[in-house]
């Protein structure tokens, strides 16, 4: 599902695209993190990778009029599982705010290529700026989500 909102209020500011150095996440995790596929639903399906430039990225931006964008989810808060009515209910209130604020978005899904791990649904979610993300994020107990700016390069943002 997607959800555009024509007369979106876009979230911007002047953060630079950041990287935390240190964290309390365990390394194996973090690895994790970099090395899952972040796919992003809808009409024209595409995947992110961390660190990695990508031309279908550049062109929703551009297609949304944003320069940039966040992929996050609300399941398994700090990585502790949690049942899948549980993540449901976590997921569909992170909805019901990204349409309250005006944010466009896409549905999508992180999953590990490798990983016993279910993949976690999620959201691509248009022109919701760095400093933005975090705070969502943070109030959704996550320990890291996918921001990517204007060179449309994803990057792993730790938030814990």
């Amino acid at each position: 599902m997607a959800y555009i909102n024509m007369n979106r209020r876009v979230l911007l500011d002047n953060d630079k695209e950041q990287v935390m150095t240190q964290s309390a996440v365990d390394p194996k995790i973090i690895q994790a993190y970099r090395e899952t596929e972040y796919c992003v639903l809808g009409d024209n399906k595409f995947m992110l990778k961390v660190d990695q430039f990508n031309n279908a990225l550049m062109a929703a931006h551009k297609q949304y009029s944003v320069d940039c964008s966040t992929f996050i989810t609300a399941y398994n808060p700090y990585s502790q599982t949690c049942d899948t009515a549980q993540n449901v209910k976590l997921n569909q209130r992170l909805s019901d705010e990204l349409q309250a604020s005006g944010l466009s978005f896409i549905d999508a899904i992180g999953q590990h290529p490798q990983s016993t791990w279910p993949g976690e649904n999620s959201f691509f979610v248009l022109g919701l700026a760095l400093k933005a993300a975090k705070i969502l994020g943070a109030r959704y107990q996550q320990n890291a989500l996918i921001w990517c700016g204007k060179k449309a390069v994803p990057q792993l943002i730790m938030l814990k």
